[in-house]
């Protein structure tokens, strides 16, 4: 099946996964997709990642965190900001903080994909793509 909206349906695959508390997720692999999981790497949210598949059957397997016996998720929550039908930009005065430095927004700028903190740092804006706690 054809989707529209690949981060849209790469976040809902997490989010799915991790209230069911499996171990990873299947994500279809594209560039915008690699780089996302490279932030919530780097950032925690995810254990590791790894690219699996030939050809258009690509696709990330992404490792889940949870803590503590219960296994609560790391991700708490994923929010869609900038969707197709509306796109939503910030410049560098402008980038949102999520829960007040908790979460973290992921923006495409310029110079690639980031959190805000990082954007923030560098005094580049872009497109907010998603919020991530």
């Amino acid at each position: 099946m054809a989707v529209n909206d690949t981060i849209s349906d790469m976040l809902t695959r997490i989010r799915n996964a991790s209230l069911a508390r499996h171990q990873t997720t299947k994500v279809p692999s594209t560039k915008m997709t690699r780089s996302i999981a490279n932030v919530l790497k780097a950032e925690g949210f995810i254990a590791d990642y790894e690219e699996a598949g030939e050809g258009v059957e690509r696709h990330l397997v992404l490792g889940l965190k949870y803590r503590g016996k219960s296994r609560k998720p790391i991700i708490t929550a994923l929010k869609r900001v900038s969707k197709p039908g509306l796109r939503v930009y910030a410049n560098r005065k402008e980038l949102p903080r999520v829960l007040g430095g908790i979460g973290i927004a992921i923006v495409s700028t310029s110079s690639g994909i980031m959190t805000d903190r990082e954007a923030r740092r560098t005094g580049v804006g872009g497109e907010v793509l998603c919020y991530v706690w």
